[in-house]
């Protein structure tokens, strides 16, 4: 297995951001941006994916700031893959408090999302995320009235199912093989 880490810089009329990634670290983050909300989210996934995460973001308004993190760190996810076969699909469950949350995913080059979620904002985070990274990614909502703790555990359940679905293999699991393009 070669060392899977990328780095991706976004630089907009809107936005600076600078991510680092490695997929195969241990959960450390350091993360620099004003959106304290969503700094909190970064540094949970990069807990719960035991993805080693540095960004520096800023923005001209918290839309702006929030969906382009979103792009970058799907971004930075798809490049830090190195093409070596992985678990590719995984699912976590979260509860946390009144939030029971499920997260399931599949690494396969076919984006797409759909995320239960109260804040529309965070609902087109993880659809950036996904179609940036190439993912196909679902997170469902089972319970939960508080919205802080429907978005984190969200976090914590794909940061999960996303440390489960890296883990390699010795062969792609696809009936497929491994798709070539020319």
């Amino acid at each position: 297995m070669s060392c899977r880490t990328a780095k991706t810089e976004r630089m907009t009329r809107e936005t600076q951001i600078v991510i680092e990634l490695n997929i195969d670290g241990s959960g450390k983050f350091d993360v620099t941006t004003e959106n304290q909300f969503l700094k909190h989210m970064i540094e949970t996934l990069a807990r719960y994916s035991n993805m080693d995460i540095t960004m520096t973001a800023t923005g001209d308004n918290d839309h702006h700031l929030i969906e382009d993190v979103a792009i970058t760190l799907g971004k930075t996810f798809a490049k830090a893959l190195d093409g070596s076969p992985i678990e590719r699909m995984a699912t976590a469950t979260v509860v946390m408090d009144d939030a029971l949350i499920m997260t399931s995913l599949d690494i396969v080059d076919r984006p797409y999302c759909e995320a239960d979620c109260p804040d529309p904002i965070y609902t087109h985070f993880f659809r950036s995320f996904a179609m940036s990274a190439a993912i196909s990614l679902h997170i469902v909502q089972f319970r939960g009235f508080d919205d802080h703790h429907i978005i984190e555990a969200s976090f914590k359940s794909m940061g999960m199912a996303l440390k489960a679905a890296v883990k390699p293999r010795d062969t792609e699991l696809s009936t497929k093989d491994k798709v070539m393009e020319a």
